[in-house]
């Protein structure tokens, strides 16, 4: 890539990348048996249900459609609302260091989330990091999700953004590809070290 080293703004996800979001943070505490707490979420309040939330779905009419189609589990289905902040497990250190060195870098910070407008208060309530971003786009705010092209758009059109001048940082690799279906940069997260790596090696520099 000829014009990595002209990379001007920075995008990160926030869940997974830093902040350690995962309700297996609340299900352990409700579950004894760690078979039952992984079929629950695979097969009651999975992935694709949570995702609807994060898409705008107000979270009464989530938890009533679960609650319909399984109503052995309704305490355990409403936990997932009303406990909610018990799936944050605080930052990801390592990640906020990586983000806090870029803000001295200069370098422009966004950021693009899946969260529920109605949970999203409770991450800027207890994680300061998040004011280090000029901006955060939050699925549930705008009723679009990652992947969904759609919403990388809206955070390009929104930020003035150049696609060949962003990275995009994201620990799902569905994610990933959304990002760069629309031109830009992107990176899969797995740990801070190599994410850092991963920067200098498009042309990032850091403090």
């Amino acid at each position: 890539m000829n014009n990595t080293q002209h990379i001007d703004t920075i995008v990160f996800d926030l869940g997974g990348v830093l902040i350690d979001w995962n309700p297996r943070h609340l299900y352990r505490k409700i579950f004894n048996d760690e078979v039952e707490m992984e079929r629950f979420l695979t097969e009651v309040c999975n992935s694709e249900w949570n995702e609807r939330q994060d898409a705008g779905r107000p979270w009464t009419e989530g938890v009533a459609e679960a609650i319909k189609q399984h109503p052995h589990y309704e305490a355990e289905i409403r936990a997932y609302h009303e406990r909610w902040p018990e799936t944050l497990n605080g930052a990801i250190d390592d990640t906020v260091a990586l983000l806090e060195a870029l803000k001295r870098s200069g370098i422009r910070l966004l950021a693009l989330t899946n969260w529920s407008n109605e949970t999203f208060h409770f991450a800027e309530e207890q994680f300061s990091f998040l004011t280090q971003f000029e901006g955060i786009l939050v699925s549930g705010y705008e009723r679009l999700a990652k992947p969904d092209p759609r919403i990388f758009n809206l955070l390009i059109e929104r930020y003035h953004l150049t696609p060949q001048r962003t990275i995009f940082i994201d620990d799902s690799l569905r994610n990933v590809e959304g990002a760069r279906n629309v031109g830009l940069h992107a990176l899969q997260f797995t740990d801070a070290q190599k994410l850092k790596q991963d920067l200098i090696a498009l042309g990032v520099k850091f403090d």
